[in-house]
């Protein structure tokens, strides 16, 4: 029995009531108190953290089934003549000038006059759409009904520093967010024990402008991309020493959150404090849950085998590819895997040795990405997109090779809520320039965006009293990509 009192006439006047009754009446509140809590562990970045976390994840502005993205980047530009974009034309005017109806075209190093050179590669149509594919890629191809191939590609970096800049960025300078950055700025993550935004770079070169391709630029410093090891522990000082107990470690981490607070309290302007206070708790949350998501002995030998762990020339891009996809499904927002890191694919000369050599590191692991997020129902939730900084020209350069193509280039997407099976856009008949349905770097950015649920012209960062957007205000979403409903 228990005690409550009643409204009446005279004031109140107490009554009994059975145990019953009053869970019946207090079951709401409880479930308020439940509720309290649960918001409160979302608006916390952690126990010393009493502001909303800038990384909790976001409405969107519209349905749209992405939710993660792995960006494919070919560094150092992959010829569209030998891949996606096949051009009769080439192997007609094979060592002539090109046509005086294209006017003197000067290339990227400087050259003029040179003659077409013709592909020496085989072309195949695949898949129900029968999308054309060379020999190049027999494994991509094997996932043609999968891909939106975009041939109508261009941009305006002409070198290596500012294309890569600007696909990354928006822009060929320095200064500006990176394409993960504003995601994950849009969306936020929905997984703060693990970074929201992951680079990792293939091969023993460094991609060119390192960091500033995965900045956050002027936009606070939590929103920039972590960079993975390539070999050993997949993030740098993970491991907690073995002399130091997990109790204590989290006594030490919480008096450093206070005197960090009280020092920042002093510099609000000062982003990287911020983005530094919350990278000790979000590294403190990776050694827990980190270890499980880059612990690839928990897969099978078969899906090992599929990504190309077990081949020599597979292995490395493999190991990035398998590493996306684990790190996608536990909710990380941006994975950025650099194939060639360093240029590699820039072919100036011996291009069939250079592209055969490529194509066959990446190939198989591409493939058996789509493949395995396909299998794991992932696939429609998961963008995938591949390309470089800018193709290669149809002119020869040094007799065997091709230089940069900003004007007109090939980029594909599969996965999240993508229309694959077909190309869109085109180049001219040489593929010098994007003709058709052109998209500009600006364009990219916007579409993928899109497909993520963003609309690009309301995703708005205020900087010095400027609203700045990704695409600059230049850019427009290619909804002829997106899978009809």
């Amino acid at each position: 029995m228990s005690i409550e009192t009643s409204a009446s006439s005279n004031g109140f006047s107490p009554r009994l009531s059975s145990r019953r009754e009053m869970l019946l009446q207090c079951g709401g509140g409880f479930g308020s108190l439940a509720l309290a809590g649960l918001l409160q562990d979302t608006a916390s970045a952690g126990p010393s953290s009493e502001a909303p976390s800038p990384l909790a994840s976001k409405l969107v502005h519209h349905p749209a089934k992405a939710k993660s993205v792995i960006f494919l980047f070919m560094d150092g530009g992959p010829s569209h003549l030998d891949t996606f974009d096949p051009k009769p034309d080439l192997d007609k005017l094979a060592g002539k000038p090109i046509p005086e109806s294209f006017g003197r075209v000067l290339t990227a190093m400087g050259e003029f006059d040179s003659p077409i050179m013709p592909t020496q590669r085989k072309w195949a149509q695949h898949g129900e759409g029968g999308l054309w594919i060379s020999d190049w890629l027999p494994h991509t191809a094997k996932m043609a009904d999968e891909l939106a191939v975009i041939r109508s590609c261009w941009t305006n970096g002409i070198n290596h520093s500012g294309g890569i800049c600007q696909m990354n960025t928006g822009s060929q300078f320095a200064g500006r967010p990176s394409l993960g950055s504003w995601v994950t700025y849009g969306m936020g993550t929905e997984n703060e024990n693990l970074p929201a935004f992951v680079v990792m770079q293939e091969g023993k070169g460094r991609v060119i402008n390192g960091a500033r391709n995965w900045g956050a630029g002027f936009m606070p410093a939590i929103y920039q991309g972590t960079t993975m090891q390539r070999t050993g522990s997949p993030f740098t000082n993970l491991d907690r020493p073995k002399h130091v107990a997990g109790p204590q470690q989290r006594a030490a981490l919480d008096f450093l959150a206070d005197l960090n607070q009280a020092h920042a309290a002093e510099r609000s302007d000062n982003s990287e404090l911020e983005a530094r206070i919350r990278s000790f708790e979000l590294a403190y949350q990776m050694q827990s849950h980190a270890p499980d998501a880059v612990d690839l002995s928990q897969e099978t030998e078969q899906t090992k085998s599929m990504y190309g762990l077990d081949q020599k020339e597979t292995a490395d891009y493999g190991r990035q590819l398998l590493m996306a996809r684990r790190l996608v499904e536990r909710g990380v927002r941006f994975v950025q895997c650099y194939h060639g890191a360093g240029s590699k694919w820039d072919a100036h000369s011996k291009i069939e040795s250079n592209h055969t050599r490529m194509c066959r590191g990446m190939d198989l692991p591409v493939a058996g990405l789509i493949q395995d997020l396909k299998q794991r129902g992932l696939l429609d939730q998961t963008l995938i997109v591949w390309g470089g900084e800018f193709g290669r020209t149809p002119m020869s350069e040094k007799g065997d090779g091709r230089d940069h193509n900003p004007t007109g280039f090939s980029m594909w997407m599969a996965g999240g809520g993508v229309q694959g099976g077909q190309a869109y856009g085109t180049t001219d008949d040489l593929g010098l320039h994007a003709v058709e349905d052109r998209l500009h770097v600006h364009d990219i950015h916007s579409t993928i965006l899109h497909l993520m649920g963003i609309d690009h012209r309301k995703l708005i960062y205020l900087h010095k009293g400027r609203p700045e957007r990704i695409d600059q205000n230049e850019g427009r979403a290619y909804t002829k990509i997106v899978k009809p409903t």
